[in-house]
């Protein structure tokens, strides 16, 4: 529906929506990709969104194999093939198994703590909060700032899947791979 912002129209607006969170080597059409060229079609947009965005895949409290669980789990209910195929390479670069990556897809673990974050996200997704249960649950692995951060995180990542799929922005060619990732300046 949206295609990536032609490089002739990249303006300092543009370029001003990027600056705080986005490297200068990635302020370029060629080198942003596709997610962030789509979102740029919006400046005031982007730039208001991308700040928070960037808090919670750098920010957040969540221990980055908790946040990458969370954002599996989260583009899977969504359907996202551009988030799913991003993370899947970025947990595995965290230290995730090939098994935690499936089980993020299946919504079943063998571990307890990893399970109440998948019930979690589930419960999110299903009823827009998460039970008292489960809640507790998570209570014994994350303090109550890492279990808000863990909302936000899933409640961020379903607004960027819901844009990502809505203006059907393609994965990238090699998406997932460190020779991608390389290329891409990150």
């Amino acid at each position: 529906m949206l295609t990536p912002l032609p490089a002739e129209d990249w303006d300092d607006q543009v370029r001003e929506a990027l600056a705080s969170t986005v490297p200068p080597e990635r302020r370029r059409p060629d080198k942003a990709g596709n997610a962030l060229s789509t979102l740029v079609r919006h400046p005031a947009l982007a730039g208001a969104f991308l700040p928070f965005n960037t808090y919670l895949q750098k920010g957040s409290t969540l221990p980055e194999r908790i946040r990458e669980l969370v954002i599996l789990r989260t583009a899977f209910h969504h359907g996202c093939v551009y988030e799913w195929g991003h993370h899947s390479a970025m947990a595995l670069q965290v230290g995730l198994t090939e098994a935690d990556v499936e089980a993020a897809q299946s919504g079943v673990t063998a571990d307890e703590s990893d399970q109440a974050v998948l019930d979690a996200v589930d419960e999110l997704h299903a009823g827009s909060r998460i039970s008292a249960p489960t809640w507790e649950r998570l209570g014994q692995r994350l303090d109550d700032r890492q279990r808000m951060d863990l909302m936000f995180t899933f409640g961020g990542y379903s607004t960027l899947a819901f844009a990502l799929n809505t203006f059907d922005v393609p994965l990238e060619d090699g998406a997932g791979t460190d020779e991608f990732y390389a290329s891409m300046g990150s």
